[in-house]
């Protein structure tokens, strides 16, 4: 849990806490500026987002039906770009709990050119029930948009970086090891009411190969609320004896956009 509220600060303050220092020392000799603006949800104006909750069918290293939620936060404004996302599954079956998932990722981008960025990005994950319980990876790379602008959005990233893993078990080595990292992200949006994505990420290091895929498509319902259907897949190469090397994991829920 400790890196998961290290992702959460950086991904709240940004760059601008590696000067706060600096900052207040400017800030005791001059007059105060004016408090940032902001919009009817809280958030400081620039940033937006959205929050959701689902209902799910996981399959693999879990057999449930379960709830979920997810909160996405965004600033794209600048050159310095920040993306927070996190979402947290938990089941029950037959008063047993049989899941318990969280995921957590940041990622700061600084755009190089119209189509060139680089980033930094920290990842962070823990699982009751997957195939490993722990990890999380700190790294960074190059970034490239190989088509825009809207309604068609694909990125593609590659870096490096370094990457721990705790398997379930007793008695079980965790792994540390640099690792390498690609993602692409592709975004369509079909018109006014209806929207597609298909986000996919490699991790690859000496111990094991780590692929995810998610589609979803998301329909608006009535001003900020709209309804969103998603299918994700979690594939390790190499899991402890026992455990599946895929999950699966199904949501149909709903979304709100916080803007």
């Amino acid at each position: 849990m400790l890196c998961f509220r290290i992702i959460l600060s950086v991904a709240l303050l940004g760059p601008s806490s590696l000067t706060f220092a600096q900052t207040s020392q400017n800030a005791a000799s001059s007059v105060s500026a004016p408090a940032a603006s902001k919009n009817r949800f809280g958030l400081i104006e620039g940033w937006k987002g959205e929050a959701s909750a689902s209902g799910s069918r996981t399959t693999g290293n879990t057999e449930t039906e379960d709830i979920g939620i997810g909160l996405k936060l965004a600033n794209t404004e600048g050159r310095w770009k920040h993306k927070f996302k996190g979402n947290y599954d938990y089941g029950r079956n037959r008063g047993a709990k049989n899941k318990q998932r969280l995921r957590a990722a940041y990622q700061l981008d600084r755009q190089i050119n119209e189509r060139l960025y680089s980033f930094g990005n920290a990842d962070y994950f823990f699982d009751d029930f997957g195939a490993f319980e722990e990890g999380y990876y700190f790294g960074g790379g190059l970034g490239y948009k190989l088509i825009m602008p809207d309604p068609i959005g694909w990125d593609i990233e590659a870096g490096a970086g370094y990457r721990y893993q705790d398997p379930q078990g007793a008695n079980k080595p965790t792994r540390r090891e640099v690792g390498l990292r690609g993602a692409s992200n592709f975004d369509w949006d079909i018109n006014d009411k209806v929207s597609f994505y298909n986000n996919s990420e490699v991790t690859y290091s000496k111990s094991d190969t780590y692929v995810w895929n998610e589609v979803g498509l998301t329909s608006k319902l009535l001003g900020n609320l709209a309804a969103r259907a998603s299918y994700r897949v979690d594939y390790h190469s190499t899991v402890p004896e026992g455990r599946e090397k895929t999950d699966t994991i199904t949501r149909i829920g709903v979304v709100y956009t916080l803007k």
